[in-house]
């Protein structure tokens, strides 16, 4: 099987406006716009034919297809490291979920090699791909991002019953898990949440630590090169003092809490 991951940007300074991109485009994602181009994201398919006719090189492609073979070849380039230092592999993302079939191929292929394998993700999946991934990996390092359904819903699109089902679906398979909060002011960082956090993880076997992942803003300079809206420009980072006594709440029901991970 093949993995992908196209993301697109404009190299604005490059632009030289003659136009060849929009004739080229098939699907007319691609409009003028001052001295710039728009991209309509909604039907742009990420088929790449703007970067190939651009003979500016002013649009920009970041990632690449390729096959699992490929991939194992890189990893393997790795297999050193690993030894020398007790570690292993990890598949990310974005969501590595995105693409069960191609992480099930890279995680059998990694396991052939006597690889420790770790999967990066939300968990927002089919039970049963879940559990097949499950069997085929060490380690989930999970994203929880807040213990209300309808505040979750509110700052990513979905409820988080699916992830706390899938969380629980994990532990009873005896699968080591690492969580990881991203702690952003004002959303999840109330005592509240972090009280039910805690008690719902201190509740579950297998979980090896948790991770606090303070909020920053570096990905913001990657949407506006991709000229898309930044959609958490309101979010600030929590006061040091409230990060501490998050901490402090996760450590009193026994887990391991680091910041940063």
């Amino acid at each position: 099987g093949y993995g992908q991951h196209h993301r697109h940007a404009l190299g604005w300074k490059k632009c030289v406006g003659c136009g060849e991109c929009f004739a080229a485009c098939p699907t007319g994602s691609l409009a003028p716009k001052e001295k710039s181009i728009t991209r309509d994201l909604s039907s742009c398919t990420t088929c790449l034919t703007c970067q190939h006719s651009c003979p500016a090189d002013a649009h920009e492609a970041t990632g690449w297809e390729a096959s699992v073979a490929e991939v194992m070849v890189e990893i393997e380039k790795d297999i050193p490291f690993y030894d020398a230092s007790g570690g292993g592999v990890t598949f990310s993302g974005g969501e590595p979920l995105m693409q069960p079939r191609f992480l099930l191929d890279l995680l059998q292929a990694s396991g052939r090699l006597g690889l420790h394998r770790a999967v990066d993700t939300t968990v927002y999946g089919d039970p049963a791909v879940i559990a097949e991934v499950a069997e085929h990996c060490e380690l989930f390092l999970i994203d929880l991002k807040h213990m209300d359904s309808d505040r979750h819903k509110l700052y990513t699109g979905v409820g988080n019953e699916r992830i706390l089902e899938n969380i629980r679906l994990l532990a009873e398979h005896g699968k080591q898990m690492r969580i990881r909060i991203p702690l952003i002011e004002g959303v999840n960082s109330d005592v509240e949440n972090i009280e039910q956090t805690a008690t719902f993880l201190a509740s579950l076997p297998h979980i090896s630590g948790v991770d606090i992942l303070p909020y920053h803003s570096i990905a913001a300079a990657k949407y506006h090169k991709l000229g898309r809206r930044y959609q958490a420009e309101s979010f600030s980072r929590v006061a040091p003092e409230k990060l501490s006594a998050s901490v402090d709440i996760l450590k009193q029901k026994g887990l391991e809490v680091k910041i940063g991970g």
